[in-house]
């Protein structure tokens, strides 16, 4: 087993190295000005595009710039702020009970322990890693969202299915200072190359050495 781990190490190592060079803007798609904000808009994310979130936060975070400004709010005007982002019901609870509790537990400070963001309604390890990697730069794992998920799972990486299986592979596999990078890495190419329906593995800087690649009988 241990020389196909240093293998697959030694393979994510230049596959970082190569997506860098095809992706040099790979960055948090979310946008944000404080780690409040991100984790209001990770939470939000959940089976929503990015580009969806950015939409509707940027009108939220105006109207509600601090924690304790969704607890001024009823809970049905924050379902209709956030409307289109999809389930709603759920994430208005879930946002404004996060911010109740960074309000009145953490003194207005977005929590910086993996620990303590579990405590928070509406977050799991993704959100919670989403946070300690981009805005404290200490993430407790790789973040794994469909994407990554995908991507994993067709380069060769992993063979488990849920985020916490794969999540737990990455984090061996992958060196710890580029657990918060790798992710954007992979869903930026996910993006734009290897789509889930159509991959454009002729386009691919990583096609010679996916397992999955539709045009490896070339390379026979």
């Amino acid at each position: 087993m241990k020389p196909r781990t240093d293998e697959l190490k030694k393979r994510i190592r230049q596959m970082i190295r190569v997506l860098w060079r095809e992706h040099p803007d790979a960055h948090c798609a979310l946008n944000h000005s404080t780690p409040f904000e991100l984790l209001i808009a990770t939470i939000l994310s959940a089976q929503c595009t990015d580009a969806r979130v950015n939409i509707v936060t940027a009108d939220l975070f105006r109207k509600y710039p601090r924690p304790a400004d969704y607890l001024k709010a009823a809970l049905a005007e924050i379902e209709q702020d956030i409307r289109s982002t999809g389930f709603y019901r759920n994430k208005a609870k879930s946002v404004q009970g996060t911010a109740r509790l960074i309000h009145e537990q953490f003194n207005d400070e977005v929590p910086q322990t993996i620990e303590e963001l579990l405590t928070l309604p509406g977050v799991a390890r993704k959100t919670a890693n989403v946070v300690l990697g981009n805005s404290f730069g200490k993430p407790d794992g790789v973040v794994v969202d469909t994407h990554v998920s995908r991507l994993s799972q067709r380069l060769g990486l992993t063979k488990q299915e849920t985020p916490e299986k794969i999540e737990r592979e990455l984090n061996e596999l992958v060196p710890k200072k580029d657990w918060t990078d790798f992710p954007h890495l992979l869903i930026a190419h996910g993006r734009t190359v290897c789509k889930a329906l159509k991959p454009r593995c002729a386009d691919c800087v990583l096609e010679p050495g996916c397992p999955s690649s539709t045009l490896k009988t070339n390379h026979e």
